[in-house]
């Protein structure tokens, strides 16, 4: 657990980066720092291990304050993670992730050992341990920056904008890989980023700074999007805040329409459209009425699709919006067609969806 109590940072010139902050980052749980620049977000989280010293008030990392400790010991126990990797050019992949269990003593092969395991971890084929960074991609250099923050196996983590300098596809993938992560390590993680999507989808709490340093509101993203607490934090959640809600609202009572299926070679539909699928009854697109059979040249992308009882209004909702047919593909755990879903039934079900939220 981290905690900040009163903690200010005043810098020489007098400007105040960080204002009286209480705040508390519960423990195995990601908690993220968002806001506009020069709010305080980055200054707040480099106090945690001490890359900034507080001017004030008491900085606690499992009930230790940080200024109690020695630096160097500090920062070995938290695993630090910071936009576009900065690895070191001179060194391989495997020798990047196996820095600090090296600094902490281990053995060199025990410390190589383990930076294999964590390529694996992070989704990195080893076969690259010999690269070096800049025969990697952005996002593949993301990874092995994670990787190296975990191979000490610190309970905290810290992570300051990481994935900002990726192009979109990238970072999507990066943020599902972190998520993926917590789920199996538990670690304490402390993220920073300017983005309230990313935010959003990251964060078991989120803390809103505004500019100068001050905590405008510390929610779960669902209450963040649901009850802004004034016209600051409304208007940097954003204007579709409520579209972005759907997503804390469960999609258990959507009911499943029947979805009828075709193949490649069958006929085409004598009218509207009609999914194709694969010999594993996987969907690979849409098709419209016509003449002659289906080839895979005629199919058009299917959009995104809803994964029956692990999914939220908004997956729901965006599975029918995104579909051509105007029809969302809902899909099993296995990626099998299991039916279809549709806006008009997404909207039926959000009454019930707020009730049991608000229940």
């Amino acid at each position: 657990m981290i905690e900040f109590r009163g903690v200010t940072k005043r810098f020489p010139d007098g400007t105040v980066a960080v204002d009286d902050l209480d705040l508390v980052a519960d423990q195995g749980r990601i908690t993220v720092f968002v806001g506009p620049s020069g709010c305080g977000k980055t200054t707040s989280l480099r106090m945690i291990n001490r890359m900034v010293e507080p001017t004030s008030g008491e900085l606690l990392v499992d009930g230790q304050d940080v200024l109690a400790a020695d630096p160097a010991d500090l920062r070995r126990g938290i695993g630090y993670v910071i936009q576009q990797a900065g690895l070191f050019p001179h060194r391989t992949i495997v020798d990047n992730i196996a820095t600090v269990p090296l600094l902490l003593g281990r053995g060199k092969k025990a410390a190589r050992d383990r930076a294999m395991e964590l390529m694996e971890i992070v989704g990195l084929d080893t076969s690259m341990a010999k690269r070096y960074p800049s025969q990697l991609s952005g996002g593949q250099q993301q990874r092995v920056g994670v990787a190296r923050a975990l191979a000490a196996d610190p309970p905290v983590l810290l992570m300051d904008e990481p994935f900002s300098a990726v192009d979109p596809v990238v970072r999507e993938s990066l943020q599902d890989e972190l998520l993926r992560l917590q789920s199996e390590l538990g670690k304490t993680i402390v993220f920073v980023t300017h983005d309230i999507d990313e935010a959003i989808k990251l964060g078991d709490k989120v803390a809103v700074f505004r500019v100068g340093g001050k905590l405008a509101q510390y929610d779960e993203p669902g209450v963040l999007l649901s009850r802004p607490v004034d016209d600051f934090v409304d208007n940097f959640v954003g204007r579709d805040r409520g579209y972005r809600g759907l997503g804390f609202l469960t999609s258990d009572t959507i009911p499943i329409g029947s979805l009828p299926v075709i193949s490649v070679g069958d006929p085409l539909p004598h009218d509207g459209w009609a999914l194709v699928v694969d010999t594993s009854a996987k969907p690979l697109g849409w098709v419209r009425a016509g003449e002659g059979q289906v080839t895979e040249d005629a199919l058009v992308p299917g959009g995104s699709l809803y994964t029956v009882g692990s999914g939220s209004l908004r997956g729901a909702l965006d599975a029918a919006l995104s579909s051509p047919s105007g029809q969302g593909v809902a899909v099993d755990d296995n990626g099998r067609v299991a039916g279809s879903v549709t806006a008009d039934a997404v909207l039926a079900a959000l009454p019930a969806a707020r009730d049991e939220s608000a229940a």
